[in-house]
């Protein structure tokens, strides 16, 4: 089976497009529109379940085949699921016809017969230095992903004008992900998918989810929410109230609450 030159052409233009025709996947409305955003940066605050890695992995996949020579790095806080998610692009990948000539084919990287490359990495900033000009850097369970591993990877980003991708579901009121997408301003592209805007899950697992979870982490796992921890003494707000560049510093309310909870 072969393409005709037009029809590559409009793939190469419309991720869109090239999802439905060639991978067989019909795209959410959400995600039709982060497949077709010509943003650099994008913060994914999704729901689980929502789709997220499987959109991620259709991105990936054709910046693969129509970016030759790209390099694509997929991050996650353990190997085990930026493994996950690389093999969500080899499945896409081996679903392409004409099939995709590959130079290399393993378990966390794979080079295509273009020159382009995808290797699965780990959350460890200490061990994935070294990766320079990426095309598209995917960053999968931001919220867990270390401070540390994500500050050493932008560097990487200063040359070539790569995109960079950051998912996940929230994980309290801290950390890179969380400051992206109260404090990182117009940079950054924002879509949020909550789980009862996901067609596949049914009102009633919901239901079931809330009733298990209790209400903060319900609303945090499938809502979006940047919620406090029930086990934080101090509540974000709080202690952004003490820090004020408006107020005098006063930690007397603070100490009174901690002494309450502790007694």
């Amino acid at each position: 089976m072969t393409r005709s030159l037009a029809a590559d052409l409009a793939y190469a233009l419309d991720p869109v497009l090239f999802a439905r025709d060639v991978l067989d996947f019909d795209p959410d409305p959400w995600q039709g529109k982060f497949l077709g955003s010509p943003s650099r940066r994008i913060l994914l605050n999704c729901s689980r379940q929502s789709g997220k890695s499987t959109t991620t992995a259709v991105l990936a996949t054709h910046t693969a085949l129509y970016q030759p020579g790209a390099l694509i790095l997929l991050i996650a806080p353990a190997e085990r699921q930026s493994k996950e998610l690389f093999s969500k692009v080899a499945q896409f990948l081996k679903a392409v016809e004409p099939s995709v000539a590959m130079e290399e084919d393993n378990k966390k990287s794979a080079t295509l017969s273009n020159g382009s490359r995808i290797v699965a990495l780990p959350g460890d900033g200490r061990t994935i230095r070294g990766f320079s000009s990426p095309s598209l850097i995917v960053e999968d369970e931001a919220a867990f992903v270390g401070d540390e591993t994500h500050t050493s990877i932008r560097p990487m980003l200063a040359v070539g004008g790569g995109r960079l991708i950051l998912m996940s579901t929230p994980n309290g009121r801290r950390g890179h992900f969380f400051d992206a997408w109260e404090n990182g301003g117009p940079a950054w592209q924002r879509i949020k998918v909550r789980a009862d805007e996901c067609p596949r899950i049914a009102p009633e697992f919901l239901e079931d989810e809330r009733a298990t979870l209790g209400d903060w982490r319900y609303r945090q796992e499938y809502f979006c929410h940047f919620t406090d921890n029930n086990d934080q003494v101090f509540s974000f707000d709080e202690v952004m109230a003490a820090l004020s560049d408006d107020e005098p510093l006063c930690i007397a309310p603070l100490v009174t609450t901690a002494w309450g909870a502790l007694t």
